[in-house]
């Protein structure tokens, strides 16, 4: 969104547009491509457009109504702008080429009725143009130079240059792709985004697990943070995915000098001071240890405080330096205390913590020089504020998600804290560090009765970290033959891999009439080399720079000389008497390297899939493989997926 946008830092001054500012002259445009005789109406159903588009095996059948007069084209086309005509009635359509094997040619849609109010144009329009033909029209109107898009509108590009050469448009811009940006742990197709908000996982599109600008901002994302992320990272042709951590890593960077520290206890323990009156103590604290220009604040000390549950312990081991009994631990900023005693609850859960303090230690010093390796933060039990504390861990528990159900359950936990006073009125926004915890932010949910704050970032624990459980021993891994000639898991469809891949560089292979040399991209260090048998049926412009779908599991086999390190897949069927053999697209929207899927048939491949197995594995595969009318892809019927293609 614009608000999105200008959060990041950008000023858009008068150059603020609308695509629907422009409606007028898209009109005016439509007329012209009539009057030039390059589109018409028609008055075929979406069905019927659709069925008879044809497919990558067949071209497309004219409409009965492609040849209508300029006049009578003219005539029905004002009609649909005055409304005669209920939704789905009719469509204006470019006329291009039916036949064109660019199925985005086939005289795509160029307008449609629609009966709704426009949010900004209101009741003046009924016809709407489709985003093809306003996407470039827009970009020459406000006098864009290079329009930048991901790689899945490459093949959208010739309807994008056809358009600007047909109409008196002021300049032609240049549409150019670039891969777009993944990252661990994330999700970044917009169906399966919606599908997150519809299914109600998370709160909305400003939800902080999102990654979206709104949800990065809620959760305390900084705008300059975020530029110095996308700055780190460039820009590619390639497809690849960017550890979430160098996100974090940036944004901490910018905003651990600007973020003044508080107290915050989030699982509170209640510690009690047995030797001290009920007198407070007013301390000075600093906002920023490192920054004095950030000046103090006051912080009350009582004789009860509140320290993390985390930082107690009843038996602990030696590497445990904080709070025990008999152990003595700093309060920072405050004194030195020791535990004398516990006081449990009637199931043995500790609920109190008795301690002693030394009334010369204030300050966190002990006067005789005695060294206290602990140090621990509180919150003072009588002046601190209850908030609501929401702690975010990663959306999607691995690493790569392919699908919904790899959702972490644990993404959102909402926790009781208790925070100092000093945090009584802060702004929605703002940006705290609570000491030895994390970042936190405050949310737009905080009222003048509750504080809800989310954790924009956390920090480590030193103590967990050192004392987690030790890995457990990494299984030896079986080698490619034990792995192929084991029983396989899961279903034959899912022990095979299936990648999308981009064709780099194809040429004849030399000495074979037949055969193509490949180098396909899958996402991997480096391209690999295959040997395919599609010259004679696939024109060799074709092939260059082309999304395919390549099983990548198959063992290497030698053709012609040239080791082959996988298989294009490709249909073949019968069009007019003649064997017609086509190169299977991945689903719309697919990414190079992301593994394909079928409902049902989702598992660990193979590690490699012996020649002695193909036909226990691989060959029940190709049988029960097909394609619809429209060449999308199927296994028993269910189409292919990845986690951002879709069929």
């Amino acid at each position: 969104s614009t608000q999105s946008t200008w959060g990041l830092g950008g000023d858009w001054g008068e150059h603020l547009h609308y695509a629907s500012d422009y409606f007028d002259t898209y009109f005016d445009w439509a007329l012209h491509l009539i009057k030039t005789g390059f589109a018409y109406v028609d008055d075929q159903t979406l069905v019927q457009i659709r069925e008879n588009r044809g497919s990558l095996f067949k071209p497309g059948i004219d409409s009965p109504f492609r040849e209508r007069s300029v006049e009578e084209n003219l005539a029905l086309f004002l009609k649909m702008k005055e409304g005669a005509f209920p939704e789905g009635h009719c469509v204006l359509r470019a006329k291009i080429d039916m036949s064109h094997p660019n199925l985005n040619m086939r005289d795509p849609i160029v307008y449609r009725i629609q009966h709704a109010e426009h949010h900004r144009t209101g009741n003046k329009w009924c016809i709407y143009p489709m985003y093809d033909y306003a996407h470039g029209q827009g970009d020459a109107i406000e006098r864009i130079t290079h329009s930048v898009c991901t790689l899945e509108f490459e093949l959208h590009r010739p309807l994008y240059e056809w358009f600007l050469e047909h109409l008196p448009v002021p300049c032609k811009p240049r549409q150019i792709e670039f891969a777009r940006l993944n990252l661990t742990y994330t999700l970044m197709s917009k169906r399966k985004l919606l599908e997150l908000v519809q299914q109600k996982i998370v709160r909305g599109w400003d939800d902080p697990r999102m990654p979206t600008i709104s949800g990065m901002r809620r959760r305390g994302f900084s705008s300059q943070g975020i530029r110095n992320f996308c700055e780190r990272i460039g820009v590619t042709k390639r497809d690849s995915t960017v550890d979430l951590e160098l996100l974090l890593h940036c944004i901490e960077e910018d905003i651990q000098d600007k973020s003044a520290r508080r107290l915050a206890v989030l699982n509170p323990l209640k510690v009690r001071i047995v030797n001290k009156d009920d007198n407070d103590i007013i301390l000075d604290v600093p906002n920023h240890p490192d920054t004095a220009a950030m000046g103090t604040r006051k912080v009350p000390f009582s004789s009860e405080v509140y320290i993390e549950r985390d930082d107690f312990m009843e038996k602990p081991d030696n590497k445990f330096f904080r709070l025990a009994p008999g152990k003595e631990v700093r309060l920072r900023y405050a004194c030195l205390i020791t535990c004398t005693d516990v006081v449990k609850d009637s199931e043995g859960k500790i609920v109190e913590v008795l301690a002693t303090w030394d009334p010369s230690s204030v300050g966190g010093n002990a006067t005789d020089g005695r060294k206290v390796k602990g140090t621990i933060h509180w919150v003072s039990a009588k002046h601190g504020i209850k908030s609501e504390a929401r702690i975010y861990e990663t959306l999607f528990s691995k690493p790569e998600p392919e699908s919904l159900d790899d959702v972490n359950p644990n993404s959102l936990q909402v926790v009781e804290a208790v925070v100092e006073p000093a945090l009584a009125s802060p702004s929605v926004g703002e940006c705290f560090q609570f000491e030895r915890k994390g970042y936190f932010t405050v949310d737009p949910d905080t009222t003048a009765d509750r504080l809800v704050f989310n954790r924009t970032l956390g920090l480590r624990d030193t103590y967990a970290k050192e004392t987690k459980e030790p890995e457990k021993k990494k299984e030896a891994k079986p080698s490619a033959k034990e792995a192929a000639e084991a029983e396989p898991e899961g279903t034959p469809f899912s022990c095979c891999l299936f990648k999308v891949g981009r064709i780099v560089e194809c040429k004849p292979l030399e000495g074979s009439e037949k055969l193509y040399l490949e180098k396909i991209d899958l996402g991997e260090e480096e391209p690999r080399t295959i040997v395919s048998g599609l010259r004679q049926h696939i024109p060799l412009e074709q092939m260059q720079n082309r999304l395919v779908v390549v099983i990548a599991n198959l063992e290497k086999k030698k053709l012609a000389g040239v080791v082959s390190e996988g298989m294009v897949m490709c249909a073949n069927g019968v069009v007019d008497g003649v064997e017609k053999v086509e190169i299977i697209d991945p689903p719309e929207g697919a990414r190079v390297g992301e593994r394909i899927h079928c409902a049902g048939h989702v598992g660990k491949p193979l590690e490699v899939i012996k020649a002695k197995n193909i036909k226990r594995i691989f060959q029940p595969v190709l049988e029960g493989l097909n394609t619809s009318d429209d060449c999308v892809a199927r296994y028993e019927n269910l189409a292919w997926e990845t986690s951002a293609g879709v069929p």
